[in-house]
């Protein structure tokens, strides 16, 4: 067991004594209030004590510093240790302090001493690990504040020099293609431009794209880009109107085949346009796949496997030659990847036009009607043909009353249907002439589409007006009609519409 010796102001008056001034709370007091109260005139050895040398007990007063602050507690601190030090010489020459096994002098008093000693050094240890907890949240906190300023610091060079990230240099080498896809944002778009090789990482192009607008409106689609292109020539490629290859717009009432028009422009039908769309130059290369290809696949593969709806297969399959896919290409946006054969052509239109008329509401609302939802596209694109989409309803109701009724519709959009130059007013030869599709020569439904009907089109076929009009005829010069129950009103719709030049 280590004891303290006396304090040197043992017995001094308070008021002559500073070092009673400072109310301290440490464990420096708390161990002299038991000494004072012994005897210490009777200790003759000073040998028996223990080495005092690294003065440990007094470390109290370091952890009293850490915590309030106060330079009074350091140089009581410093005063007590050079009183020890007096008396060791004093007494001998010794300057430190040995243990015995006796403590001559002491009297019943050391034993109480000893224990409330004993209690001060278990409470020692944890002031030493909350000083410790102290200091180590401290230099946490340090380091935290460092890794910040470290962090700030790479990312403010990295915006100011451009470093960080690897960029390819020049237009580029091979040509690729890029789909972008519905829903790709930016940082999709530059991650796929990274898988194909076209820049040397995702950063290049967003960095380079950053402050152009043009960037927010690429479009899904194909693109043909290069391979090791920088980040910049990546995105002039992809903003350029030419970049975008493999796109083609169908137009509601478009028809498979070529029109030609009464001023001889061509109206270019849907396999047209699916041939343009499939022509492209890869690396000095062309991708084309002609009409022709395209007519002659639709007519010999299984149009299941080519993505016709289940429910229009059958009638699809007995429709004449070249016509079997007629309405079944929806009108709209589509999109087919340069390289492909006619049939990965087909494929990619077919399915995505599936979709549409399922939106449109086919097959399951022709449920609620006298046909089928192949006849419902039938009856579709005869409305599209036939009248502006005002007149939809109505026309669809002409359509409904005559068939039930059987009276040949006599749509003069039936009669034009093959013919590659259609007119506005049919002759009589044209009227005559038998076809799978000439509503004059037969009653019922033609055999087949006669267009691509549009989604409101399909929803008049689906839901024709509530009345009892079986004529109509073009009277408004905005293309609108007249409708009449009575075919008497119907001749004098016709005869005002001729008297006022409307046709």
């Amino acid at each position: 067991m280590r004891r303290r010796r006396p304090s040197p102001n043992d017995g001094v008056p308070p008021d002559d004594n500073p070092t009673e001034i400072l109310e301290l709370d440490e464990p420096y007091d708390d161990l002299y209030d038991e000494e004072i109260e012994g005897d210490y005139r009777d200790y003759e050895d000073y040998d028996d004590y223990e080495d005092y040398d690294d003065y440990d007990d007094y470390e109290d007063y370091d952890d009293y510093e850490a915590d309030s602050g106060d330079r009074a507690a350091d140089d009581l601190r410093d005063d007590a240790r050079d009183d020890l030090d007096d008396r060791g010489r004093d007494r001998g020459g010794l300057g430190v302090l040995d243990d015995t096994e006796d403590h001559d002098g002491y009297d019943s008093d050391d034993d109480r001493a000893e224990s409330e000693y004993d209690d001060e050094q278990d409470d020692d240890p944890d002031t030493k690990r909350e000083s410790r907890g102290r200091r180590l949240l401290k230099w946490l906190a340090v380091l935290l504040l460092l890794a910040g300023l470290s962090a700030g610091a790479f990312l403010g060079a990295r915006e100011l020099l451009g470093f960080g990230y690897d960029d390819y240099e020049g237009p580029g080498e091979n040509d690729v293609i890029l789909h972008v896809e519905e829903g790709d944002v930016t940082s999709v778009i530059a991650a796929k431009l990274a898988e194909l090789d076209v820049v040397a990482s995702p950063e290049a192009f967003v960095k380079a794209g950053e402050d152009d607008e043009r960037v927010l409106g690429i479009q899904p689609g194909y693109y043909q880009v290069k391979t090791k292109m920088s980040g910049e020539a990546a995105v002039q490629a992809l903003v350029d109107e030419d970049a975008r290859v493999g796109h083609l717009q169908v137009r509601a009432g478009t028809k498979l085949f070529d029109v030609i028009q009464p001023d001889e422009s061509v109206t270019p039908g849907v396999f047209t346009l699916l041939e343009q769309a499939s022509c492209a130059r890869v690396n000095g290369e062309e991708t084309c796949v002609s009409a022709d290809e395209l007519r002659e696949t639709a007519d010999s593969a299984d149009l299941a496997e080519l993505g016709v709806p289940n429910w229009a297969v059958e009638s699809a399959e007995k429709a004449p030659g070249g016509r079997k896919l007629e309405g079944l290409i929806a009108p709209g946006v589509y999109d087919i990847r340069p390289g492909g054969d006619a049939e990965e052509v087909l494929s990619q239109v077919l399915e995505a036009s599936a979709t549409r008329l399922e939106a449109a509401g086919l097959p399951s609302a022709a449920d609620d009607t006298p046909y089928s939802p192949y006849e419902i596209l039938v009856i579709a694109s005869i409305i599209e043909l036939e009248g502006v989409e005002a007149d939809f309803a109505n026309v669809s109701s002409v359509i409904y009353n005559r068939v039930e009724i059987d009276m040949p519709l006599q749509m003069d959009s039936t009669v034009n249907y093959p013919s590659k130059r259609p007119l506005l007013t049919t002759t009589e030869e044209a009227r005559n002439k038998k076809t799978p599709w000439n509503t004059y020569a037969m009653a019922g439904l033609p055999q087949t589409p006669i267009g691509s009907p549009s989604p409101k089109s399909i929803e008049a076929a689906l839901n024709p007006a509530d009345n009892g009009y079986k004529y109509f005829v073009k009277c408004e010069k905005d293309g609108r009609s007249c409708f009449n129950e009575e075919y008497e009103d119907h001749q004098a719709a016709q005869r005002d519409a001729r008297d006022r030049g409307v046709y």
